[in-house]
């Protein structure tokens, strides 16, 4: 939403901006939806204007609609995190990939529901994969729980499996780019064997997404489109190779979790349980 803001106060081709930053992210449902709200701002400013609007009263307009969907993103994460704290149990929450502050309006989703826990007062620690290839679990989410108070350990994502053998892992809890009507869910690459890891172990397994993550046109995940990024960001890691030249390699970035290896969803219309085809379509409705 911002960038949009941002074409608008550079005087480029709005609709070429949306276009550009719709590409971006094929998997994350959640932008199509912030850029909707900002193409319906621009449709209705040009109705308005009966053709071109003034480009100045444009940018104001568009960037009150930006700040707008960030004030709703941070109510949104601390609703759900009031709604998804009490389902954690204490002990060490696994979590993997970046779903704080840093990828929200300033609060988070799954981090929230961790921070809004230890916040009560709950004995909680976390372990944070540090999610292959691009590291945001590293470099992001241990840095988040850092400032934040939440005791927090960094682990390989090759260590989950062990550490819930020992029954060192009482629950985990991720974010998610889109949800299905199914409840199956689309999240950063790992999560599904994570998931599996779970099930296997009898872990309870969360997600916490706002209802702009649902996209309840798709009956189940398979239709989800997965991007597929750059194999550099697997040979190589800082601009250092750590594969031989010219190796093949793969990077999808996301994978999908079947609904049945979920405990249940948390959104910030509620939580919700399956059957998820009509809990979610009733938080949906909310």
């Amino acid at each position: 939403a911002y960038g949009v803001a941002l074409a608008a106060r550079q005087g480029a081709d709005l609709d070429a901006a949306l276009a550009t930053l719709g590409a971006t992210r094929p998997t994350a449902v959640n932008l199509f939806w912030a850029l909707g709200r900002m193409r319906r701002r621009i449709e209705a400013a040009r109705a308005a204007a009966g053709g071109t609007p003034d480009p100045g009263a444009l940018f104001v307009a568009l960037l009150a609609e930006a700040e707008t969907i960030r004030r709703e993103d941070i109510e949104m994460c601390l609703r759900m995190s009031e709604f998804g704290a009490p389902l954690l149990p204490d002990g060490n929450i696994l979590t993997h990939c970046n779903a704080g502050g840093l990828a929200t309006g300033g609060y988070g989703t799954a981090i929230g529901v961790i921070r809004t826990a230890h916040r009560q007062g709950r004995r909680i620690a976390v372990f944070a994969d540090e999610t292959r290839p691009y590291l945001q679990g590293a470099r992001l989410t241990t840095w988040e729980l850092q400032r934040a108070g939440v005791p927090v350990t960094l682990i390989t994502d090759s260590m989950a499996g062990h550490l819930m053998a020992r029954r060192e892992v009482a629950a985990v809890i991720v974010g998610a780019d889109r949800i299905a009507r199914s409840g199956d869910v689309a999240n950063k690459i790992g999560t599904y064997s994570l998931a599996v890891l779970a099930h296997a172990h009898s872990i309870p397994f969360f997600v916490a997404a706002p209802r702009s993550t649902l996209d309840l046109s798709l009956p189940d995940g398979s239709l989800i489109p997965i991007e597929e990024r750059s194999a550099a960001e697997v040979t190589s890691l800082a601009g250092i190779a750590i594969a031989p030249a010219g190796v093949a390699a793969r990077h999808p970035a996301f994978d999908i979790t079947p609904a049945r290896l979920i405990t249940a969803i948390i959104t910030d219309g509620g939580v919700a349980h399956p059957p998820y085809d009509l809990s979610l379509g009733e938080i949906a409705a909310v």
